[in-house]
């Protein structure tokens, strides 16, 4: 067969059976599809829900590309059935970005524990289950607040600040103080035991394989959020977000007030050069090494968050990773599209099938 001149490239999100596409004006990724049409590919819209999971395989066989956007817990779906049919799509020679098991290497919570030993990590540790965490968790929380996280998850769910607030021989009655990320959330005076109890569907998720990763607090968290937008192995943009998630309630309020909005930057923002250098020079290399992964295999866009840590001014040597995300990067800054886009087609190029 006579090989193909344009590239064909899906972009695939989480729909709702029954509902057609939004309209290209009305598409969240209406950006994404032009920059990819202005090089010249082809784009296919891929709204995904389980009941059409077989017609979305047809699809996606036929493209040369496919590019996901989907969290991995949304309304009590997962995404067993998308990463089944993703891995499979991968192995008949379509480009998949992000492919299920770079997920998983890079793209849950446990990565804070694969490099908790580089300049950029931290105290962290995993949690296999509600009895580790009460046998666990005291000595930790006696040196001050920590941060669990079910290990896949998005949007702050499944993300609490826990500290002491008195002490207790029996490990479940520890009085603690615990905040859910969660917006809207407040501060909830209970026990430790009990609170590992509100946890257990998150050991249960994933057939049983769930986990808490226990993070340290960093008090410094009201001093905004970096986070790298990466297309591959180059930093795309930047966004910066005054958190307010887990941040100490302001005087008179209950409730987590919302954030202000991220602020989205061009890679080259003078602000955030001293970070970008240290990514691109020495850190990224790390996480791919220790994830067991190849520079090929980073997908087309992720994002790596940085807190401050140390006192004092922001450095490089102050930044500290408080998340890779991979499975719905967006909103992403403008200037990150021709990045995201060239990843994918150079990636396209070097495997296209005939």
């Amino acid at each position: 067969m006579a090989r193909q001149t344009q590239a064909s490239v899906g972009l695939l999100w989480r729909g709702r059976p029954g509902e057609p596409p939004p309209p290209r004006e009305q598409n969240r990724l209406r950006a994404i599809f032009e920059g990819f049409e202005a090089k010249g590919a082809r784009t296919v819209a891929l709204p995904f829900y389980e009941e059409a999971a077989g017609e979305i395989r047809q699809q996606i066989g036929e493209l040369d590309a496919v590019l996901t956007w989907v969290d991995p817990i949304v309304a009590g779906r997962d995404r067993s059935v998308l990463d089944a049919l993703l891995r499979d799509a991968s192995e008949s020679g379509v480009y998949v970005s992000a492919h299920p098991d770079v997920i998983l290497r890079m793209g849950t919570k446990e990565v804070l524990v694969r490099t908790r030993d580089t300049e950029w990590g931290s105290d962290s540790h995993a949690i296999q289950s509600a009895e580790a965490a009460l046998t666990e968790l005291p000595a930790r929380l006696r040196k001050g607040p920590r941060v669990l996280k079910q290990n896949r998850g998005s949007g702050g769910n499944g993300v609490w600040r826990v500290e002491l607030e008195g002490d207790s021989t029996i490990a479940a009655q520890l009085p603690v103080a615990v905040q859910h990320a969660a917006r809207g959330s407040g501060v909830d005076h209970t026990t430790l035991g009990e609170f590992i109890e509100r946890c257990a569907g998150y050991f249960a998720a994933f057939s049983g394989s769930g986990i808490l990763i226990d993070q340290p607090y960093f008090r410094r968290v009201g001093e905004g959020m970096t986070r790298a937008y990466m297309a591959g192995d180059r930093v795309a943009g930047f966004g910066h977000q005054f958190v307010t998630a887990l941040a100490p309630l302001p005087r008179g309020t209950e409730e987590t007030p919302a954030p202000p909005a991220r602020v989205y930057f061009g890679p080259d923002e003078a602000g955030f050069q001293t970070l970008r250098t240290r990514l691109e020079s020495g850190w990224l290399a790390e996480l791919i090494e220790i994830c067991g992964m190849k520079a090929d295999d980073l997908p087309a866009i992720w994002d790596a968050d940085f807190l401050l840590d140390a006192e004092g001014a922001a450095c490089a040597d102050s930044y500290v990773l408080c998340e890779v995300n991979v499975s719905g990067v967006f909103p992403i800054p403008a200037e990150s599209i021709p990045a995201l886009v060239d990843w994918t087609l150079v990636r396209v190029a070097s495997g296209r099938r005939t």
